[in-house]
């Protein structure tokens, strides 16, 4: 799910398919970004996130999980430097809501990297790092992640937690046989962004790269349901797990043959269920 769950951890070098940045970012925030829910009421229950809560949010996308820290009475800042489409939706949501908790006045979406989210002298440094943009189904999109928890680092305490999540075994995960056909369709410019399977100490590894000390985790059922056919289409779209299929193909490929795995997981009543689990690492600053 990176700006793509676009992938923001990923090299940026190499071709883009030309698609509306708008309409994804909103079928993103509409139809596919809910669908971790269950992850982010997780981590916010096990870390008691609330009102003594300084949380900053690493691919922030369109801010529905720092929406549901603020309405904690989290103090919320996020940081999006791949999708300025995303960081406008997310300053939509979250600058009028913040109105109403006691965290308003330090609500903060940014579009750039960790270091614009250095707080002013005299201001408390950040007690929580969230990556919920999940790994570990992409060829090489950890590297990039790691790089941007080093830069987080100096904006925190010691022994600030920073939570890090990664897709769950393919067995236990609906979904990867959908993102499959990514790969196949882009096996002609096989590149950094192809689909593989979620490896165990994914999380591990980056938060050994970036420094960090593992201290728990956790596993949480994350269904993908869909209103129908087209609406799945569009939300697995907007997550840019398929650009590279796009790039060797054609949209109109993509979506046909999407589609048509899809039909696997219809329901009688048109509606499209998919069963994931997700995993989740704590990890602490040094």
């Amino acid at each position: 799910m990176t700006s793509t769950l676009v992938r923001q951890y990923l090299p940026r070098a190499g071709a883009v398919p030309r698609v509306d940045q708008d309409t994804r970012a909103r079928d993103w925030a509409e139809i596919q970004e809910r669908m971790l829910v269950p992850l982010y009421e997780a981590v916010y229950e096990r870390l008691e996130v609330g009102s003594g809560t300084r949380l900053l949010g690493l691919g922030c996308g369109s801010g529905l999980a720092l929406l549901m820290a603020a309405s904690r009475g989290a103090t919320v800042t996020g940081v999006d430097p791949g999708s300025p489409e995303r960081v406008r939706l997310a300053r939509e949501r979250l600058l009028p809501e913040a109105r109403g908790t006691r965290a308003c006045a330090a609500t903060r979406v940014i579009d750039g990297d960790p270091g614009d989210a250095a707080r002013a002298p005299g201001e408390a440094a950040y007690n929580l790092v969230t990556a919920f943009e999940p790994i570990g189904c992409m060829a090489g999109d950890s590297e990039g992640l790691a790089e941007l928890l080093a830069e987080t680092t100096p904006l925190v305490a010691h022994g600030t937690p920073v939570v890090l999540v990664g897709w769950g075994p393919p067995e236990r995960c609906t979904t990867s046989s959908v993102l499959r056909v990514a790969t196949r369709l882009a096996d002609p410019v096989r590149t950094a962004a192809s689909w593989r399977p979620a490896l165990r100490d994914d999380l591990e590894e980056v938060a050994q790269r970036a420094g960090l000390r593992p201290d728990g985790s956790g596993r949480v059922a994350c269904p993908f349901g869909y209103a129908d056919i087209d609406s799945a289409v569009r939300g697995l779209l907007s997550t840019g797990l398929f650009d590279a299929a796009i790039i060797a193909t054609d949209r109109d490929q993509v979506e046909k043959e999407l589609a048509e795995v899809l039909h696997t997981h219809r329901r009688r009543d048109g509606t499209v269920w998919m069963p994931n689990v997700f995993r989740y690492l704590v990890a602490r600053t040094p």
